[in-house]
């Protein structure tokens, strides 16, 4: 079943022709007499992103004329802008874009709209998918941002740890697969002490959801999302301006239940187990304190510097316990430290690994699908900066300096036997709207890591 806004190969549309600024003269010197006048009169030029929408002789739309962009800077994304700019339709391309596929793919997902809340009339504007596209991939891949993009956009009065369960409830039952939650103070005979601490303050129990999927003889893959429902900032409050988007907190958990859906949808062949750890870091009397010292999964000893550095806890007792199956791969997502943005912005996530062979692959694969990440260093040296005077590690640096890298360092500490980890650490929000790319929740780096995994471990 194809996504909503394509239609099959084989369905007619309107054409829609590509224009440059450059290529405008010669183009309109082909068209014909009245709909070159048209052209002119409305102002169109072939600067990128205007639309000309041509008549014909029976004032019914003949065809639709898109300026782009030229050359290595173009978007293959910008066809998502046609998603809401063009009225009612079926449409399709006259000449193939130069990335039919990711041109697809962009038209889905510039028609996505978050309506939980407020519902508008769908404009039904679809686009035929061009020749060689594989529209069953395009709408997986699609659907799975969707869903990804609905749980960061979804605030937290409705979306607890309880309600990522039941997302990822609702995803393993899709898909056939395995589902396990330890809940509450089951947390602590279950020896996950960081996520029980993390998460005890809240009304909403902590929990870790436990997915696994495929056979069990197949290489293993072990993903990790982030899922704080709310972060608060803990005892170390946060002001309230930086608490408006703390409902994309979770954005870790979004991503690795997006991926799962690529990865279970395709059928790759692996063998995925998909841990979230999901808490609400909330204010209580029974909240942790700056200066405690938590016991980790792993054994070590961990003194709070700042209760604002909450996901990395949590991320380290679920990383320990997949890390104890000794996973081909270990991949985590978390929106984990602000120092990302101030380093490479809200766009541009860093990965950190330690495999110098994967980093090349995740960079390649980056371009290729446009899901853009910067490999930033794990920079030994600064594991000083961790350091504690009575624990083995602090969960913050001290000093202010390299956040990003560090809380990486904190997190690799607590993956031993893995046989490649890779960390994201993610923004999840689009801070305004771009072609494909709405303003508000964004799943970072799932179409990414998908790529990687379809490349190494191929389909069933």
């Amino acid at each position: 079943m194809l996504h909503p806004a394509l239609a099959p190969a084989s369905d007619q549309g309107t054409p829609i022709g590509s224009v440059t600024p450059e290529n405008w003269p010669s183009v309109a010197e082909a068209l014909e007499a009245p709909a070159r006048a048209y052209a002119e009169a409305t102002g169109f030029d072939g600067k990128p992103g205007a639309l000309a929408l041509l008549p014909g002789p029976d004032g019914s739309l003949a065809s639709v004329l898109w300026g782009v962009e030229s050359g290595e800077g173009a978007d293959p994304f910008e066809a998502g802008r046609l998603a809401t700019a063009l009225p009612k339709g079926t449409y399709r391309f006259a000449e193939a874009p130069a990335e039919p596929a990711l041109a697809a793919l962009a038209f889905a997902l510039g028609a996505y709209r978050f309506e939980r809340y407020r519902e508008r009339p769908a404009k039904e504007v679809r686009l035929v998918l061009p020749d060689g596209v594989d529209g069953e991939e395009v709408t997986r891949i699609a659907a799975a941002v969707a869903m990804g993009r609905d749980l960061i956009n979804t605030p937290a009065n409705d979306l607890g740890p309880d309600g990522i369960e039941e997302a990822a409830r609702r995803l393993a039952e899709r898909h056939v697969a395995d589902i396990q939650v330890t809940i509450g103070d089951d947390l602590l005979d279950a020896n996950l002490p960081m996520i029980h601490a993390v998460g005890r303050a809240a009304d909403r129990a902590p929990r870790l959801v436990d997915i696994t999927w495929g056979d069990e003889g197949s290489p293993l893959v072990a993903v990790v999302g982030k899922g704080v429902a709310f972060d608060t900032g803990g005892l170390d409050i946060k002001p309230s301006s930086a608490m408006l988007l703390m409902k994309k907190d979770m954005g870790g958990a979004a991503a690795a239940l997006a991926l799962a859906d690529m990865v279970m949808g395709a059928g790759l062949k692996l063998r995925l187990r998909v841990l979230i750890p999901a808490v609400e870091n909330a204010i209580s009397g029974a909240s942790f304190r700056p200066g405690d010292v938590l016991r980790s999964r792993k054994g070590l000893s961990v003194e709070i510097g700042n209760t604002d550095a909450e996901g990395r806890l949590i991320l380290a007792d679920a990383l320990a316990l997949a890390d104890e199956d000794a996973p081909e791969l270990m991949v985590d997502f978390a929106t984990l430290t602000g120092a990302a943005r101030v380093a490479l912005g809200p766009e541009l996530p860093p990965f950190y690994t330690g495999d110098d062979a994967l980093a090349d692959t995740v960079a390649r694969l980056a371009r290729d699908v446009r899901d853009p990440a910067w490999r930033l260093p794990l920079w030994a040296p600064y594991a000083k900066m961790l350091d504690s005077k009575i624990a083995d590690t602090n969960n913050v640096s001290s000093g202010g300096m390299a956040g990003s890298i560090t809380a990486a360092l904190f997190l690799s500490r607590f993956v031993t036997a893995a046989k490649a980890h890779l960390h994201f650490d993610i923004y999840g929000w689009n801070l305004s709207a771009r072609p494909g790319r709405p303003e508000g929740g964004e799943v970072q780096a799932a179409r990414l890591v998908y790529a990687v995994l379809k490349e190494r471990f191929g389909t069933a």
